[in-house]
């Protein structure tokens, strides 16, 4: 899961509304504005797409909201708490409302490190692929809370968003205009739907976090071509990761590909390093950047671009995670743990 861009300051995606100081290398107020306490965050526009691209843009945007019969999102109703085990490990964040927001400093790891994270990855790609293909209507995406639940406590391993922050679910479930760290609850999944589903594991004390974006029964080619681009973005961001290489890079790769299809690209919400922490330094940019910063070997981090048909602006509802799209569009994203090898990056979250 990713991280929200701020002023004054940076905060992890998965803290809602709630604030913490972390380093970076400009000034904050360049990259957007906002008042902080306001449930509608005013969020800075991407950068003006040039002539015919601009015009393509705009009129997809107005001609899906004029043709769409799709019914915005609604709060559902939570079930209780799910337990844990006592025997298996917690992260130290558990029992706290006060999340740690960003570490400073990256996830590097040694051998026996780097052997763990694998293992957090798998697990965390097996939980995902299981899940996905559960994503049918009629199905609540709080049975599908249930079933990442399950599946891993039953690995010996704790569901990290249960309880950071106060997030009150094992997973994020983001449906169709939700961009990121939907609540899952007694909605129905229905026909024609497009669902991220966000899963993150802590196993033997490292973080495991990925994410895709599913179809529910009968999708329409539009929110397919997003979805199909959004892995695009992804994939093509991965490709060019390697030691030393500069991370502003990766905001270039994806912010060129979502162009091109003309899809906006979501900067409020960004990767992040990962590993005995759930969120620590480096913030990754998926949008066209001059951040300083390169790859390291044996480092670990998360790229998760987020695409909209529509407006890239964010709007959070009053449970202070559910964030959603200003114009109820459509949004996607797709997210993978990555260890910097010599040869370039390890997808550590696939099967």
């Amino acid at each position: 899961m990713g991280t929200a861009t701020l002023q004054p300051r940076l905060i992890s995606s998965f803290v809602g509304n709630r604030w913490y100081n972390i380093r970076s290398t400009q000034p904050l107020h360049h990259l957007f504005r906002c008042n902080p306490g306001q449930k509608h965050v005013l969020m800075r526009q991407s950068r003006p797409l040039s002539g015919i691209t601009n015009f393509l843009f705009n009129k997809r945007n107005i001609d899906e909201l004029q043709n769409s019969t799709r019914k915005r999102l609604k709060p559902g109703k939570l079930s209780p708490r799910r337990l844990v085990p006592d025997h298996i490990l917690k992260p130290p964040y558990v029992g706290s409302k006060k999340p740690p927001g960003i570490a400073t400093g990256p996830e590097v790891h040694d051998e026996k490190g780097i052997e763990c994270m694998r293992a957090a990855g798998r697990l965390a790609a097996q939980v995902l692929q299981y899940v996905g293909t559960l994503v049918k209507p009629g199905v609540t995406t709080d049975a599908i809370d249930q079933e990442v639940h399950q599946m891993i406590i039953d690995n010996g391993a704790y569901p990290s968003p249960l309880g950071y922050g106060g997030f009150p679910k094992s997973v994020c479930t983001s449906v169709n205009e939700c961009i990121c760290h939907g609540i899952p609850d007694s909605r129905e999944l229905e026909d024609g739907d497009i669902i991220n589903i966000d899963v993150t594991v802590y196993l033997n004390g490292y973080h495991g976090d990925t994410s895709a974006t599913f179809f529910c029964g009968d999708v329409d080619d539009e929110a397919k071509k997003l979805v199909q681009v959004t892995k695009e973005s992804l994939y093509k961001a991965i490709s060019i990761c390697a030691p030393g290489v500069e991370l502003n890079k990766i905001g270039k790769v994806i912010h060129a590909h979502a162009d091109e299809h003309c899809y906006g690209v979501v900067e409020q919400f960004v990767g992040h390093g990962v590993g005995r922490l759930f969120h620590s330094d480096p913030v990754v940019l998926h949008y066209r950047n001059n951040e300083r910063g390169r790859m390291m070997l044996n480092q670990t981090f998360t790229i998760e671009p987020m695409l909209t048909i529509g407006s890239i602006h964010p709007i959070m509802w009053d449970d202070d995670w559910t964030v959603v799209t200003s114009d109820g569009s459509l949004s996607a994203q797709f997210e993978h743990t990555l260890l910097i090898t010599e040869n370039g990056a390890e997808i550590l979250t696939q099967c």
